[in-house]
């Protein structure tokens, strides 16, 4: 393969990270006005954790038989998303019943998200380059105002989000579409992310594919400059 004329990049873990699930608990009590000792506080983040019950956090320790279906289809629409999510979160007694609700609009905030340190940089020389960008990202709800308030926004082309087209990684549809989107055959781009089953995917329709670890921000803070080397300039 010669150099790619275009990479794909993954969301969350790749270009930018969630929040840990602890900021996330304290961002939804103090909106809702709930105080808990630090202890109770300390053993709800980790059964959140355990039952994965952040988008973009860790994957559940386990997913009980009858959510299995639902759990595994849950990039595929928003309503689908949304119902994954709560039922998971749903397995956690919470203080207040009004937290499940805070809890999950809470992750689709821009401020809930941080972009890895090299992550502007790399977009920007790719531009800078004429190699052309895409997001691909299994989503249920649309991360384009969190690229917008972080500033990366004018430097991606394209975004292919799996609830817009009702399919998820690895289904090689989501990423032909990015590819038919770009304007470029798959043999000329590039798949840039951390999961190796559904973004290495790629591979089956003739993309290259470059994984980076999924690492909370200050643990990763070069990992994406390969990308730069891979596309030559």
């Amino acid at each position: 393969m010669s150099h790619p004329k275009g990479v794909l990049f993954d969301f969350s873990g790749t270009l930018l990270c969630i929040e840990s699930t602890a900021s996330w608990l304290r961002a939804a009590l103090e909106r809702t006005g709930t105080a808990l000792p630090a202890g109770e506080f300390d053993g709800l983040v980790r059964r959140l954790r355990e039952a994965g019950a952040q988008p973009g956090g860790p994957l559940p320790a386990e997913v009980p038989g009858e959510l299995a279906a639902v759990w595994a289809r849950r990039d595929s629409s928003a309503e689908e998303h949304r119902a994954a999510y709560f039922a998971m979160a749903s397995r956690v007694p919470m203080p207040v019943p009004g937290l499940y609700e805070v809890l999950y609009a809470r992750h689709m905030e821009p401020g809930a998200w941080r972009p890895y340190a090299d992550a502007a940089a790399v977009l920007g020389e790719l531009r800078r380059r004429g190699v052309r960008t895409a997001v691909v990202s299994n989503v249920g709800w649309d991360l384009r105002p969190v690229f917008r308030e972080h500033g990366l926004d004018p430097l991606v082309e394209v975004y292919v989000l799996s609830y817009e087209h009702g399919v998820q990684k690895p289904d090689p549809r989501l990423f032909h579409a990015a590819c038919e989107a770009l304007g470029l055959p798959p043999q000329e781009v590039l798949m840039v992310g951390d999961d190796a089953v559904n973004d290495g995917g790629a591979a089956r329709i003739g993309c290259a594919v470059h994984l980076v670890e999924h690492l909370p921000v200050d643990r990763r803070p070069d990992a994406l400059l390969p990308v730069l080397e891979a596309v030559g300039g």
